[in-house]
């Protein structure tokens, strides 16, 4: 397990990087993104739906919740990654988005 200080950086540093992916894809995938201390939220008008992300620096996740699901993802590789799947943030992310607006096509 990497050190406290370590996990914050990257945490920090993989949601900023996702934060300003999602704002350049805002007028094509019909969200909006808002950032409130440390949280990431992405909000849809239609459906009506948050999807919640969260570091969770006891356990060195970062935790999102989105489609009813909780998603817990750990660092491997360099990365955050969801254990079951493979997926790293960013395609998972992209997978949330396709599947609850219903468009194959946007991609982050």
């Amino acid at each position: 397990m990497v050190d406290e200080q370590t996990f914050r950086r990257d945490s920090d540093t993989a949601l900023e990087q996702l934060k300003q992916r999602l704002i350049d894809g805002e007028d094509l995938g019909g969200y909006e993104t808002e950032e409130n201390n440390g949280v990431l939220n992405i909000i849809f008008d239609a459906p009506k739906a948050k999807f919640v992300f969260t570091p969770n620096t006891p356990v060195r996740q970062i935790w999102i919740s989105a489609l009813s699901t909780s998603f817990k993802l750990d660092w491997a590789e360099g990365k955050f990654v969801l254990p079951k799947t493979g997926e790293d943030l960013d395609v998972l992310t992209e997978r949330l988005i396709k599947e609850h607006t219903d468009d194959d096509t946007f991609e982050l």
